[in-house]
């Protein structure tokens, strides 16, 4: 031992589940009681790509949209892990493979192999829900493409072998503590 204090090393924690879920401002929340959190990968490329003129678009281009998801996600992974104790991910790169079977576009064999090797130690599942759902220049989906994504999400996830937490509704506060109070479990 150095003599220094050791740092417990990061603990990656993925929101996930369909647009429409409070992910996001279940990310935000987190992040104001100080704990670290990366935004998602989607939103982002979308609004980026809008901005430049790209072809990088979920309507566009899927595959390109999902190589940039990857990208991110890989990035995001790396970020988190400079940091100690719980970083919070706003989806990971599971959901880019669910992404791509939703379209019915083929999942390439890196993108199976990124889900081995970055990996992340808890997933929290929110479901779509119609009182906060909404669409917006991002959001396109209809509500039934949101359901269909999170139950695509679950499936993923599952399949890599992870277990899910799902998050019920509540206020943001409520959502908050249940997950705090799930980490570790």
């Amino acid at each position: 031992m150095s003599g220094k204090d050791e740092i417990a090393p990061a603990k990656l924690r993925v929101l996930t589940g369909g647009p429409g879920a409070g992910k996001t401002s279940l990310l935000a929340t987190l992040q104001a009681m100080g704990y670290p959190a990366l935004d998602e990968a989607g939103r982002a490329i979308i609004q980026d790509q809008q901005r430049i003129g790209g072809n990088a678009l979920p309507w566009t281009d899927p595959s390109a949209f999902a190589e940039l998801m990857l990208s991110w996600d890989m990035r995001n992974v790396r970020l988190a892990e400079r940091e100690a104790g719980s970083v919070f991910l706003d989806r990971g790169i599971p959901d880019v493979i669910g992404y791509l079977e939703l379209t019915g576009l083929q999942v390439p064999a890196h993108l199976e192999k990124a889900a081995s090797v970055f990996r992340y130690d808890q997933v929290f599942l929110l479901r779509p829900w119609p009182e906060i759902f909404a669409q917006d220049s991002e959001r396109r989906q209809t509500w039934e493409e949101a359901v269909r994504t999170c139950e695509a999400m679950e499936r993923v996830y599952a399949r890599l072998g992870y277990p899910l937490t799902e998050v019920p509704q509540g206020t943001l506060e409520q959502r908050a503590a249940f997950v705090i109070n799930q980490m570790g479990k």
